[in-house]
């Protein structure tokens, strides 16, 4: 069972900093690998496992999950908690606002049950809390980081209570521009694209079928997710771009205009928008570390990368990056927190983060361009991809998280 952190233990082979999902999942990927004496430290409260049930909310926010997420799930034996509350993607459908161009992605045709899932947030922190629950690892919440002391044996946290903790091997994931890497020497270089995420869920006046839709407007991506319905209504997820001072605007309107602005730029490919819950809004960026490996130190998650979330990939790039890890930390035969192994992790990963990067850091650039040129160019490009499997395969399988995968593994 996972425990509380005793008194007297002070020593650990790992110490992962953020318990958040990427935290989390990656303690579960390690105690399946090997019988590491393992801490997971959270600044905020860590809830009782037991008490994780779920509570039904319309206003949920969700992940996005990839093909390849499902895979480390089910490697996990957790899939099976998570699959009968998922919402399938069966097709993508991708469009250019005012234009001709659009393709659309069907799983069928890639040969898999679901170009992807989405779950909600709630519904994936009980599942991985739950399992947690069955562990060795070793829970500290409610805790803050003070100081990061590199030794010859490994790195010495202290906190805010006094007490110090040391490990082999320190895993950073407590968020973008994370505070304890700070503490190292290691900063986050920042590319603000001048622009807010609007997060919220509709109420859709007939079904979404399993649709993922994509759509670019002159101000920016639009995305609406499938949801599982709520009280026998659909719904569907809205991530929306907008300029900082028109993000604002949208925040400060009432429900009523929200939705009619809504509905002008989407239109009604799911009918007549009925409701929209909870709205909240965060800047957007493009964020990476300056480093993501030192001897005895690992920087993951959004730590590492924080990417714009217009491909959905941000969480499932930080997931296979954890199960990368804990793999070849399995595999080595020298120290768990060797140079040269953590390079060896890195160098794996290093093709996924860079083409995952650069598809998310791409997109909305390519598509945010307004000279009839560029518009006719990707148009040109969305049109060849409706009409040429190949390229549709080729979209398909790297938005599935396989695509990449297998470059960081050639």
């Amino acid at each position: 069972m996972a425990r509380a952190q005793s008194e007297t233990a002070s020593n650990y082979d790992i110490i992962i900093v953020g318990g958040g999902m990427v935290g989390i999942s990656l303690a579960l990927l390690l105690a399946q690998q090997h019988d590491w004496k393992i801490l997971l430290v959270e600044a905020q409260e860590i809830g009782n496992p037991v008490d994780g049930a779920y509570s039904p909310s319309f206003d949920a926010r969700s992940t996005a999950l990839s093909w390849s997420s499902r895979e480390i799930y089910q490697s996990m034996g957790l899939w099976s908690q998570l699959e009968p509350h998922v919402s399938s993607i069966a097709q993508i459908h991708v469009s250019d606002r005012g234009h001709m161009g659009l393709t659309r992605i069907d799983a069928q045709e890639a040969g898999v049950d679901a170009l992807g899932y989405v779950v909600e947030n709630q519904r994936l922190g009980a599942a991985l809390l739950a399992q947690l629950q069955q562990t060795q690892i070793e829970l500290r919440g409610s805790t803050t980081v003070t100081g990061v002391k590199t030794l010859a044996s490994g790195m010495q946290l202290s906190f805010a209570d006094g007490q110090t903790t040391h490990a082999g091997l320190l895993v950073i994931a407590d968020g973008a521009c994370s505070s304890t890497a700070e503490k190292l020497g290691i900063h986050s270089d920042s590319s603000a694209y001048n622009q807010s995420g609007i997060i919220a869920n509709i109420s859709l006046a007939q079904p979404h079928n399993a649709v993922a839709y994509e759509r670019f407007t002159e101000h920016g991506p639009l995305a609406l997710l499938p949801l599982t319905n709520f009280q026998g209504r659909p719904r569907s997820a809205l991530v929306w771009t907008q300029p900082k001072d028109q993000a604002e605007a949208l925040m400060a309107a009432d429900n009523e205009i929200f939705l009619a602005r809504l509905q002008e730029q989407f239109g009604y490919r799911l009918g007549r928008f009925e409701a929209v819950g909870e709205r909240v809004s965060y800047p957007l960026a493009l964020t990476r570390s300056s480093e993501q490996v030192r001897r005895h130190l690992v920087v993951m998650g959004n730590a590492a990368h924080s990417l714009h979330p217009v491909a959905g990939q941000g969480f499932n790039l930080s997931l296979r990056d954890a199960a990368t890890l804990a793999k070849v930390l399995a595999e080595s035969p020298g120290a768990i927190g060797d140079l040269v192994t953590l390079q060896h992790y890195y160098q794996k990963q290093s093709a996924d983060q860079r083409n995952t990067v650069l598809f998310s850091d791409s997109l909305p650039k390519v598509f945010g361009l307004s000279s009839s040129l560029a518009a006719a160019g990707r148009n040109s490009g969305l049109l060849a991809m409706d009409l040429i499997p190949t390229l549709r395969s080729r979209f398909a399988r790297f938005g599935m998280g396989l695509a990449t995968s297998e470059a960081s593994n050639g």
